[in-house]
């Protein structure tokens, strides 16, 4: 399996990658594998699969990953988050990931157990994605890893600046390259990139990208991710909610110009959010190489 970096160090063009989770019944892995049959058509760079809150899914993660990644012959990094592990439980379980054949990594402090509103560091873990970076290294782990940004900052920072401190300790820990959050505006994500390239982060800065396939999408968003949204873009979309087909093409345009400009901006790739479906950011993918 080729590492991410190398990814993105031998493209000749834009890198497409997708994001997966780990559904929670059969049914839902049985669709699963089909929305990633069907995104494989397009041929990405590499595909990931995310680890629920609270380290609910882990081996549910591990395991998919894996299986994905034989499957249909693509490079896949596993996400792998400090929550619910000490020391000792995390370097078992790095090595179950390396025995599978997984060799990247997205390293994430990782969301808290449902009903929990506020992350608490396990006795012996860790508190912050930096530390468990430089531990996988430490312990002499080759994974290449990937690290989160964000773009209009962490929701729980007290600040853009302090939040950009704590993204350069994990650069400088050992992370590859950076995936940022969803995000809606371009002259947000350049803002950001101006910023850390004066803090000293070159490694590859990565956009993350979400379709919109419904209008209570956008306050969700909002609320999970507190992204912001071009009016126009919203006023668009209010004007076709109850219209599912011009409301999809609408969208969908929206993102393939967003990329578009992304990839103009030097973006090394576009990372799109499937939330486990494949129509739309098969689409976009397939404008944008068209």
């Amino acid at each position: 399996m080729k590492k991410i970096l190398e990814i993105y160090k031998e493209a000749k063009g834009p890198v497409y990658s997708f994001e997966f989770f780990p559904p929670k019944t059969p049914e839902g892995e049985t669709k699963l594998f089909e929305a990633v049959g069907e995104l494989s058509k397009v041929e990405p760079g590499y595909i990931t699969v995310t680890y629920g809150a609270g380290g609910s899914t882990r081996e549910k993660t591990i395991r998919i990953t894996s299986e994905l990644a034989k499957k249909f012959s693509l490079p896949a990094a596993a996400h792998f988050t400090c929550v619910g592990g000490n020391r000792d439980e995390i370097r078992v379980i790095l090595k179950q990931i390396r025995e599978s054949g997984i060799e990247n990594l997205m390293a994430l402090r990782g969301d808290p157990p449902k009903g929990e509103g506020t992350f608490k560091k396990v006795e012996g873990g860790f508190g912050y994605a930096n530390e468990l970076i430089s531990f996988i290294k430490d312990e002499g782990f080759d994974f290449c890893m990937g690290a989160a940004c964000y773009p209009e900052k962490h929701p729980e920072a007290p600040s853009l600046d302090f939040d950009l401190d704590n993204l350069k300790r994990k650069v400088d820990a050992g992370a590859s390259y950076l995936v940022s959050q969803l995000f809606f505006k371009n002259s947000i994500f350049a803002s950001f990139l101006d910023l850390i390239r004066k803090k000293g982060i070159s490694i590859p800065v990565i956009p993350g990208i979400m379709p919109i396939t419904s209008f209570s999408q956008i306050e969700r968003f909002k609320s999970m991710a507190a992204c912001e949204f071009p009016d126009k873009l919203v006023a668009d979309l209010e004007e076709v909610k109850d219209k599912p087909e011009e409301f999809y093409k609408r969208s969908v345009q929206f993102s393939v110009n967003q990329c578009r400009e992304l990839v103009q901006m030097g973006a090394p790739g576009i990372h799109l959010y499937t939330l486990n479906q494949s129509p739309a950011s098969l689409d976009i993918v397939r404008e944008l190489k068209s």
